[in-house]
């Protein structure tokens, strides 16, 4: 009986102790980048040429890098058309997201499933295989290198999303949909009056993965939007410290923090809106 609460408490030490390697070596794997991130930004250009990655810089009060990348990458422009664009795609996006859910969910009719499962094998398609024809059709449209042209394209709505308003659309009770057209109220009555409002956790659900991916979002800003001087936004605007000669790390990495800086202050205001959100989008169902 000892020797078997032994080999009990042994194990479980074990499972502890590969558990917490796990963890540390998982953070450490996460802070690193940012950390030498930190470190490059308030290097002077002698330094970062001179000392390797994570060697101190000799002064942490050195904000020439933060002050150059603001105005060389025009990076207050940058921000209004990033904070332009961002607007723009979550409200379009949420909205015909739900709208499209509230007619996959409330409406029975003939090819309901067969648009299910065609949003569902649209998800196996990689997007990167699609941007010969997407870009084909921007073109015939006069849509690249527009401003308008790649809200639309980024309001395209994600399939995920869909999903996500299906799940909550299914825990809402039609009695509430037939009460309110007995008493008088339309369909588009029903949809904005009463569910929507009932859709909050599925909207900050939403509006976190679509809000991040276009926030991030890099390779269609740069494809679309050539113009750089006119339609650059944040993920494209540090794009003027590389060049065939080299990349001006040091200033990048200076850009890179003045960028998070606003998601950051985001999340922390917004945390448990974001949290409840996101378990309530997780256990929808």
């Amino acid at each position: 009986m000892l020797n078997q609460n032994t080999t009990i408490k042994v194990k479980r030490l074990v499972v502890n102790i590969a558990k917490y390697a796990l963890l540390i070596f998982s953070a450490f794997v996460a802070l690193v980048p940012i950390v030498s991130c930190v470190i490059t930004a308030f290097k002077t250009d002698e330094e970062y040429a001179n000392t390797n990655v994570m060697t101190l810089p000799e002064s942490w009060l050195n904000f020439d890098n933060f002050i150059t990348a603001w105005q060389k990458a025009d990076m207050g422009h940058a921000f209004l058309n990033s904070f332009i664009v961002l607007i723009c795609v979550l409200a379009g996006s949420v909205l015909i997201s739900s709208m499209l859910a509230y007619v996959l969910n409330r409406f029975k009719f003939h090819g309901n499933a067969l648009i299910r499962n065609l949003f569902t094998i649209a998800t196996l398609i990689p997007g990167i295989a699609t941007q010969v024809t997407v870009y084909q059709i921007m073109t015939a449209l006069n849509l690249v290198n527009s401003l308008p042209g790649y809200i639309i394209l980024m309001m395209g709505t994600d399939v995920i999303t869909i999903y996500i308003f299906l799940q909550f659309f299914e825990n809402l009770p039609v009695s509430l949909d037939e009460s309110a057209i007995l008493d008088g109220c339309s369909y588009f009555g029903v949809f904005f009056k009463i569910l929507l409002p009932l859709l909050k956790p599925a909207i900050v659900t939403s509006a976190i993965l679509k809000g991040v991916g276009t926030y991030n979002e890099y390779y269609m800003a740069n494809l679309y939007l050539q113009d750089k001087t006119k339609y650059q936004v944040v993920s494209t605007s540090l794009y003027v410290f590389s060049g065939p000669m080299g990349s001006q790390y040091n200033y990048i990495c200076a850009g890179v923090i003045i960028t998070i800086i606003p998601a950051l202050i985001i999340f922390l205001l917004c945390q448990d809106q974001i949290y409840s959100g996101m378990a309530a989008g997780a256990v929808k169902g």
